[in-house]
């Protein structure tokens, strides 16, 4: 249960703030409305919510690892919502990115272990 958990709170989360981001950007660069900026704000302050309900008590690992999901999020996103066409590269660094994500947030955890390195 622990790591559908964290799965569905890091797909929570990019969706708050990569679309939080996307309202500002709505309204800031493509003048669309200061209404969307604000809406834009609620959903990036609902991420900060999120993000701490993750069962890791490490802020920084939590916030680490989320990089990795907001980098295939945005990508995602924008072949969704805006019609990006994203180059094989995209593709591989997103993958990647994904990948680090899951042995900073699950390697821990199936390793046993939660002891930084040289402690």
């Amino acid at each position: 249960m622990t790591t559908a958990r964290i799965v569905i709170l890091f797909a929570l989360a990019a969706v708050a703030e990569i679309g939080g981001a996307w309202l500002v950007w709505q309204a800031v660069r493509e003048n669309r409305g200061w209404w969307l900026a604000l809406l834009g704000i609620l959903a990036l302050g609902a991420y900060g919510f999120i993000a701490a309900l993750q069962p890791e008590a490490n802020f920084g690992r939590v916030l680490a690892a989320y990089g990795g999901v907001f980098i295939a999020g945005s990508l995602a996103w924008g072949i969704v919502v805006d019609g990006f066409r994203p180059t094989v590269w995209d593709y591989v660094g997103s993958a990647v990115a994904l990948v680090g994500a899951a042995i900073i947030m699950l390697a821990p955890a199936l390793a046993g272990t939660d002891r930084a390195v040289g402690a």
